[in-house]
């Protein structure tokens, strides 16, 4: 597990970039924290840049959207999901597994 930052600099409708094994998003929506590849599938561009809206992450270069659950793509011009990792909150920290990754497809 690799920490990305405290509950209190992640606030709600935000994100954070971290590095891992490849970057990484992390989002704080709706209550609750998500984590996906921080790379767009459709072109390289940061989701951490994106906009956030519910449960959703619209990528600032192309507008292509993905769901922060599954990072599944949910317009066009992104067809490739991206991977999503779980996310652990303990001591007023956060941190994403990157050991586990989901890909769906």
């Amino acid at each position: 597990m690799i920490r990305a930052c405290d509950v209190d600099d992640l606030p709600e409708g935000e994100a954070v970039r971290v590095l891992a094994h490849v970057p990484i998003s992390v989002f704080h929506t709706e209550g609750e924290y998500y984590a996906i590849d921080d790379t767009c599938s459709h072109q390289d561009a940061s989701l951490a840049d994106g906009w956030v809206e519910g449960c959703f992450v619209e990528c600032p270069l192309h507008a292509a959207s993905f769901d922060l659950r599954t990072g599944k793509p949910t317009c066009l011009p992104a067809k490739r999901p991206v991977r999503t990792y779980p996310v652990v909150v303990s001591d007023g920290a956060i941190y994403v597994d990157t050991a586990v990754q989901e890909m769906t497809a």
